[in-house]
């Protein structure tokens, strides 16, 4: 019988400090082996944070674990900054990172947001990279946001939309992310922190093929929730700061990391970012493998997605 992986339990940092750049004072955390395989971890988001849960997808034996919080997000500082926020400052963070750690080259493992991350970041710095392991794939598209921001999830979740249409007047949907921005970057403090429980508590609805109250109150807390839904809306506002909408995911593109070995694991039924997208990657990239979850959502905390992300991890554990 055929193992089934689940989370490693138990496992807490043996480092962990602060990366400063500029006015960013960036959190990181290392686990697991000293001497271990070195990974990091891109959480999802932007401004999602790294939970202390993510440890558990690494072997605490076999893997250096490292994990850091994003600009302006989890335990990084300052709270909720958007100054110096972009895909490219992220992507320098990484390296930035990896080289004050004195590490040669790391499997990069990112989800949702992280995956797209990981691929910018792996694009740019190809040769810092051993793996990639990448689920619930999002290439910031003007078709993925609509879908998930304006119409389209909304048609499965409709009771849940209606908690995220809420603070947005009437005359404003039409845009609704542009109507959150204009919210976001008002002077009405209260008026923002409701907006901002609002678009974080959608994505916690919709994240599980069964609905989860825990993640749902999770993405609802006060602070939390002002830094996710704050820079998820100023990269989503701004297209990710790429400079065409299928920088990611172009045959050029790839062509700099075709040669990375790579797996994508995706929910068939994941509602935010739909499976479509990871097969058009797929399709560009046949090198990778893609293992599709058949009976899962977004979340990487799904039974299925948690056992393939593990296997995943450990099938690379011993590449030299």
């Amino acid at each position: 019988m055929n193992q089934i992986h689940t989370l490693f339990e138990g496992i807490e940092p043996y480092a962990s400090g602060y990366l400063e750049v500029g006015e960013h004072k960036i959190y990181y955390e290392e686990c697991g082996n000293p001497k271990g395989k070195p990974a990091v971890f891109l959480h999802g988001g932007p401004g999602g944070g790294g939970s202390t849960k993510v440890r558990g997808f690494f072997d605490p034996e076999l893997f250096r674990i490292v994990i850091f919080d994003q600009r302006g997000c989890g335990r990084s500082k300052p709270h909720a900054c958007l100054e110096n926020n972009t895909t490219w400052d992220l992507v320098e963070d990484i390296e930035r990172l990896k080289e004050k750690l004195e590490i040669n080259k790391w499997l990069v493992f990112g989800g949702s947001w992280g995956s797209t991350l990981s691929l910018a970041y792996a694009q740019t710095y190809p040769s810092s990279v051993s793996e990639l392991v990448l689920r619930g794939i999002f290439m910031l598209r003007d078709k993925e946001l609509k879908w998930f921001y304006q119409d389209g999830a909304s048609r499965i979740f409709p009771e849940a939309w209606e908690g995220f249409l809420k603070p947005i007047e009437a005359e404003d949907r039409h845009d609704l992310m542009d109507a959150y921005y204009k919210i976001f970057t008002g002077s009405d403090e209260k008026k923002k922190m409701e907006a901002a429980v609002a678009w974080s508590k959608w994505e916690g609805s919709v994240s599980t093929l069964s609905h989860k109250p825990e993640m749902v109150s999770s993405y609802s807390e006060s602070k939390f929730a002002l830094a996710f839904a704050l820079i998820e809306n100023h990269y989503f506002i701004n297209k990710g700061f790429l400079k065409d909408e299928n920088q990611l995911i172009c045959i050029e593109s790839i062509d700099k990391i075709r040669n990375i070995p790579t797996k994508i694991i995706q929910g068939r039924y994941d509602i935010v970012c739909p499976m479509e997208t990871a097969w058009e990657l797929s399709r560009n990239w046949p090198e990778a493998e893609l293992i599709v979850a058949p009976s899962s959502g977004h979340s990487a905390f799904e039974a299925e997605i948690t056992h393939e992300l593990i296997k995943a991890n450990l099938e690379y554990a011993n590449n030299g």
